[in-house]
């Protein structure tokens, strides 16, 4: 026998790189089946109603879960007692009463209605008084920069334009006629206007004309007495006023349009801080807020 061993040789077979038993295509469908499935769902959801979202949630909510609840409210909260006075054992369904709506009646309906209504017509009230009140005010703007324009294109007003003052106040558009110093609008201590007053008078009756604006017209003095016996700054303040009031009625202002003529005396200064100051001494005409409404065919 020879003493050489037999040689055993081990055989060992490995697969190829790409043989996996198909394994990893099973999970690869499975991945794009849920992505398929998530971006399903993502656009029904963008899609469906807020109803048709309720209908399906309850579709799928489980039928055997009472909405209802009872005793603490919690998972260990128990099932109250009856009316009649026994336990319920948890596995019958819980009956709850609820109070009837009340019916809704005619009159109920009617005071909703007249309530709506209510609102809609002080809505509609507050817009139409603030449109009117824009439309004023701008009515108001173009009459000041009329006179104005007046004043400078007239020679015999461009030389009065300082004893002019335009403002608007919260009773109306404010004109002021004012005297300076060396120029009065009237003859000292009497109630007779100076010549170029009348011009600037008409000149304010043209503008006014425009407008339909109710008209006040407050006389004022300044602070010092008047030296006609008998005879205050009340009383020349008013006469004053009233004598504004007759050249802007002969300048075809109608005599409706006036709403009041008042005396002021020196009660309420132009220039508080020197109440002798002759610029104190004035006539304010006042168009007045809130006019009435316009007639047929009339335009600004």
């Amino acid at each position: 026998m020879s003493d050489e061993r037999p040689i055993i040789k081990k055989v060992i077979k490995v697969q190829a790189a790409g043989h996996h038993g198909g394994a990893w295509k099973v999970a690869y469908a499975d991945f794009v089946t849920a992505m398929m499935a998530f971006f399903l769902l993502m656009w029904l959801i963008n899609t469906t109603t807020p109803e048709q979202k309720r209908g399906v949630a309850d579709y799928f909510a489980p039928a055997s879960i009472s909405e209802s609840r009872s005793g603490a409210g919690g998972i260990l909260g128990g099932t109250a007692l009856g009316e009649d006075g026994a336990r319920n054992s948890g596995t019958t369904a819980l009956v709850s009463k609820l109070a009837p709506k009340a019916p809704k009646t005619p009159d109920s309906k009617k005071a909703k209605s007249s309530k709506n209504n209510n609102t809609g017509a002080d809505v509609s009230e507050n817009a139409l008084q603030q449109a009117l009140s824009r439309r004023e005010d701008m009515s108001f703007e173009k009459a000041a920069e009329s006179l104005r324009q007046a004043m400078q294109d007239l020679p015999e007003l461009a030389e009065l334009s300082k004893n002019l003052l335009l403002d608007q106040t919260p009773e109306g558009l404010r004109i002021q006629i004012i005297d300076q110093e060396g120029r009065s609008m009237f003859e000292p201590g009497s109630a007779n206007l100076k010549p170029h007053t009348i011009v600037l008078l008409r000149s304010v009756a043209k503008i006014i004309n425009r407008l339909p604006n109710r008209i006040s017209i407050y006389g004022h003095t300044d602070a010092s007495p008047s030296a006609a016996s008998g005879y205050s700054n009340w009383d020349l303040s008013f006469n004053r006023a009233n004598a504004a009031r007759q050249i802007l009625q002969e300048s075809h202002v109608p005599e409706n349009r006036f709403y009041q003529v008042t005396g002021k005396a020196g009660s309420e200064p132009l220039f508080p801080d020197d109440p002798f100051m002759p610029g104190n001494r004035r006539i304010s005409i006042v168009l007045l807020r809130e006019a009435p409404p316009l007639p047929p065919g009339y335009k600004l």
